[in-house]
């Protein structure tokens, strides 16, 4: 069931997978799967961003299109895809989670993310306090994972790591804890996918 932006107050454990999903792609509905079963979540949301505020907005196809295509990669009951973000006029995932928590306060929330984003953390408005507040999965990506585990967030926040099971509570004091879990690097991207759609069209209009 698609989240409405007025809440519930069911109890359940959700992980909130963000991005621009632009289009959603193997890679993301691998990473879904892989967080719900090592952490025991009950859902997933894929958190369809209406604009990443370090993205850029060229190239960007409008926000129905990329929920169309997270959709198509969810299968609405475990991994639901969700334009939630625009509902609640939000583009901080700071400010994102700050809402979720008030309008679903039985929800326990786990933020999950690639390592790539592991990287780009301090950048984040209040990335300290996302972290401090919220458990934090980390999902390897090609070229990435090392580097994001040796990197300034990885370290200021490295007395937190866990091992997955450790994130599976749902209060956590004076620090939530954040795991990297284990599972196979996907190389599946959204920039080589739009790359390879250019490169067709172009090919198309010249011919053989």
């Amino acid at each position: 069931m698609t989240p409405g932006r007025f809440g519930d107050s069911r109890r359940r454990r959700i992980g909130l997978l963000g991005g621009s999903f632009n289009p959603a792609h193997d890679g993301h509905r691998h990473v879904a799967e892989r967080a719900r079963r090592a952490l025991g979540l009950d859902e997933v949301w894929l958190l369809v961003s209406p604009g990443n505020p370090l993205k850029p907005r060229a190239g960007m196809a409008p926000l129905a299109d990329r929920l169309a295509s997270a959709r198509r990669i969810a299968d609405g009951r475990r991994v639901i895809a969700t334009d939630i973000e625009h509902a609640l006029g939000t583009r901080f995932t700071a400010d994102t989670l700050r809402l979720l928590r008030r309008r679903f306060p039985r929800a326990g929330f786990t933020f999950v993310i690639g390592a790539d984003n592991l990287v780009q953390l301090p950048r984040w408005k209040s990335w300290r306090g996302i972290a401090r507040r919220t458990a934090l999965a980390v999902l390897p990506r090609p070229g990435f994972t090392r580097p994001a585990l040796k990197g300034q967030a990885a370290q200021a926040l490295r007395r937190h790591r866990r091992a997955p099971g450790a994130v599976r509570a749902e209060r956590f004091a004076p620090h939530a804890p954040w795991c990297l879990v284990p599972a196979r690097e996907h190389a599946a991207s959204a920039t080589a996918i739009r790359a390879a759609k250019a490169w067709g069209s172009t090919r198309d209009r010249r011919g053989p």
